[in-house]
């Protein structure tokens, strides 16, 4: 657990949970019992993606995979204690109020099962993604659920009564995020990323790049953070950090 945990990676999930509670006025140390949990749980979703059975990938944050360094066995087990960790921190360690505190589990929650991470999952290695919509609702489960249940719950446990404009904000990062990442895959170095470049074509995977070209995947990843910069502007409070993390997102060479 602690040898894919801290193995590095952009932090970006937490980082979003702390910038958005910061932006609301928040002390950021107050919600980062969720913020780790929010990379626990994300560190568990790469060791299972990268199993034989799904991804197959060796590398991952600049070293083996789990698998490769413990079994398949161990590497299982390792991805379902980050997860079940991932609450027992939320529940012991998130200060703050029952309801809101409840509300953010009900997020991550929601974020990580069948209506989220893991039904994005089945899709992919499914190859349901015949049409733009579902390759869009793919990653929007997959990859953006749980980028939105960040910042959802930064703004909850920051004490936000409505939270449906951090959720469209959100859920266009995830898309942002999703289409650089296609692009990376093709165009990154493995020694920047940390992990194996061209899997996806060699896994004959539906991406943004493979659908519609790498120029219009380029232009695509314009629009959408020109997109997510709109959707921020109409948030309450500082969304400085917020913004940097936009940039970061769609700038990222990792």
């Amino acid at each position: 657990m602690r040898y894919s945990l801290l193995a590095g990676g952009k932090r970006i999930r937490p980082v979003l949970t702390l910038a958005t509670a910061r932006g609301r006025g928040a002390d950021p140390v107050s919600v980062l019992p969720t913020a780790a949990a929010l990379e626990l749980i994300h560190t568990y979703s790469l060791i299972h993606d990268d199993l034989p059975a799904i991804d197959d990938d060796t590398l991952r944050r600049g070293r083996p995979t789990c698998h490769v360094a413990f079994g398949e066995d161990v590497a299982i087990l390792a991805g379902d204690g980050l997860f079940a960790e991932a609450f027992n921190l939320v529940l012991r360690r998130q200060p703050g109020g029952c309801a809101a505190v409840t509300a953010a589990l009900a997020e991550i929650a929601a974020a990580t099962g069948v209506q989220g991470m893991v039904g994005g999952q089945y899709m992919d290695v499914a190859g349901e993604a015949d049409a733009d919509d579902d390759l869009r609702v793919l990653h929007a489960l997959k990859t953006g659920r749980l980028i939105q249940a960040a910042v959802v719950c930064g703004a909850l446990l920051s004490g936000a009564e409505d939270v449906e404009p951090y959720r469209a904000f959100a859920a266009e990062l995830g898309l942002l995020f999703q289409i650089v990442d296609d692009i990376l895959d093709e165009t990154g170095a493995e020694d920047e990323l940390g992990k194996s470049v061209g899997k996806d074509r060699a896994l004959d995977k539906v991406t943004y790049v493979s659908r519609f070209g790498m120029e219009e995947a380029m232009r695509l990843s314009d629009e959408s953070e020109a997109r997510a910069r709109e959707l921020l502007g109409r948030l309450p409070g500082d969304t400085a950090d917020l913004a940097a993390v936009t940039g970061f997102i769609h700038d990222r060479r990792r």
